[in-house]
């Protein structure tokens, strides 16, 4: 088992997307990391179905906040993580004024059931599973100036990862059930008229490749990411807002690193960038990320207290 003390940071919604709880790492058993990321994204042009295009009504739309974050190792092999989210949006023209609160609560049980080292090379198999739900009672039907789907959502992820030395390569899928969600509405129009204020909410599935050097001390990855809307979703329609069931996919290309003090072995830096190249239905957007993490080492701590 590789003994890196590193926190993993979490998976935080389809709003935020720094560096997740997908990195081929575990906490140690009774250690436990906790911190806090900042995030900004902001697009001016948009995909309409696949014609890419920009609107003058909103300018820029950018989504700001802080996700508190925290990991404990139940044991080497096990991990358990949380995240919740502080979000706000805002477009830059119009009247539409933007949205801010709490999203959604992240939980991710994380395993390891399969790892082996040969020479140099290590070979580990991980299993994550993840359940979200809404923690506030904000507006989904309001994009794209929704902080959220209000879908609650549970994922399950296979990821594998091989890492030479320093080197390594972390390739991982995942599937997203989605629940239907309520809207503040008796009807709406997809492909169809529905009477129903019950909105289908379609699946998604994610795929994920890192390539990048790993240290005790620093973490830097290069990242492709592809997000695949599954059946049920369907276009914008021509000059309308965008709605929650839409298909959104979304290639995107993105570089993370995280960097632990030598002299505070306990404090890491972690910072991150992506942009979405290619879309259906969502923004063109630019990200970057930044925070803090600290880590308690509770195996230690009670063996002190013990002498």
């Amino acid at each position: 088992m590789r003994k890196l003390y590193t926190c993993c940071l979490l998976l935080i919604s389809i709003m935020m997307s720094a560096q997740t709880d997908i990195d081929a790492l575990m906490m140690n058993k009774n250690n436990f990391c906790f911190g806090a990321v900042y995030q900004y994204s902001s697009w001016e042009k948009y995909w309409e179905g696949t014609f890419k295009r920009e609107n003058l009504n909103l300018g820029t739309v950018s989504t700001k906040g802080v996700a508190a974050m925290c990991a404990y190792g139940i044991t080497d092999k096990l991990n358990f993580l949380f995240s919740i989210p502080y979000l706000e949006t805002n477009a830059t023209a119009g009247t539409m004024k933007g949205q801010k609160g709490m999203q959604d609560l992240v939980l991710t049980v994380k395993y390891i059931p399969f790892e082996k080292t040969v020479d140099n090379t290590t070979y580990s198999l991980f299993v994550l599973g993840s359940y979200s739900m809404p923690t506030s009672d904000y507006t989904a039907d309001y994009l794209p100036l929704s902080i959220g789907l209000r879908s609650k959502t549970g994922t399950l992820r296979l990821m594998g990862d091989v890492q030479v030395r320093n080197f390594f390569t972390t390739l991982s899928a995942a599937y997203i059930k989605r629940s239907n969600i309520k809207i503040d509405r008796n009807s709406y129009l997809t492909d169809e008229i529905h009477y129903t204020n019950e909105v289908n909410m379609p699946d998604v599935m994610n795929f994920n490749l890192r390539l990048g050097y790993r240290s005790n001390w620093l973490i830097a990855e290069a990242i492709i990411d592809h997000t695949i809307t599954q059946s049920g979703g369907f276009d914008i329609t021509k000059n309308n807002m965008p709605f929650p069931s839409n298909t959104m996919n979304a290639f995107k290309l993105g570089l993370n690193a995280k960097y632990t003090l030598k002299k505070i072995p306990e404090l890491a830096i972690v910072g991150g960038y992506n942009v979405v190249t290619e879309g259906r239905n969502v923004g063109e957007a630019t990200s970057f990320y930044g925070g803090l993490f600290y880590l308690i080492n509770f195996k230690n701590k009670n063996n002190q207290d013990e002498k």
